[in-house]
């Protein structure tokens, strides 16, 4: 398999922003059988193991995270891009800021704010940042994780029945 990737264009706003970049990341996840869609998260015949749904909750929190700090830091991510491999999972979040991230102060640990960085630490397999090499002014902070053991056929649940379109991937906004 070849990488398959989802792109969310946000031109640079923060209202809102963070919420969608987690939903359309939770449907690309659910596309990717990371975990089931929303209406059956709470099934208890989901056909998903503890471990898939764990790494699908920490990709979310990285997108939060990764997300929020443009929005706080940069005037709003330009885009969400997501690329998966059969090994790996690279969140991609642009800006227009050509400032790297920073931790700006250390925060206690029952202070709110100024973690995001630590928990990108913590969650990601690696982390770093890219100038755009187009010439834009800005530039991309970028996580990976590990994708999780693809899931065997007792577990796939079924197919979309002939004619009914898979999720898109692409959006735009």
């Amino acid at each position: 398999m070849s990488e398959d990737t989802r792109t969310l264009i946000l031109g640079g706003g923060t209202q809102g922003t963070v919420t969608r970049c987690r939903d359309f990341t939770r449907r690309a996840l659910a596309a990717w059988q990371w975990i089931t869609d929303e209406t059956d998260e709470g099934d208890a015949q989901s056909p998903y193991d503890p471990d898939r749904r764990e790494a699908a909750e920490d990709v979310l929190l990285l997108v939060s995270e990764l997300v929020g700090n443009a929005c706080l830091h940069a005037g709003g991510p330009r885009e969400l891009v997501l690329r998966r491999t059969p090994g790996r999972l690279r969140i991609e979040v642009g800006d227009g800021s050509p400032e790297h991230p920073r931790r700006l102060r250390t925060a206690g640990p029952a202070q709110p704010g100024g973690h995001g960085l630590l928990i990108l630490e913590r969650l990601a397999r690696s982390w770093g940042c890219e100038p755009y090499g187009d010439g834009r002014s800005g530039k991309t902070v970028w996580a990976e994780v590990p994708a999780p053991a693809p899931l065997t056929a007792a577990q796939a649940p079924p197919a979309d029945p002939p004619g009914v379109p898979s999720a898109g991937r692409s959006a735009s906004g």
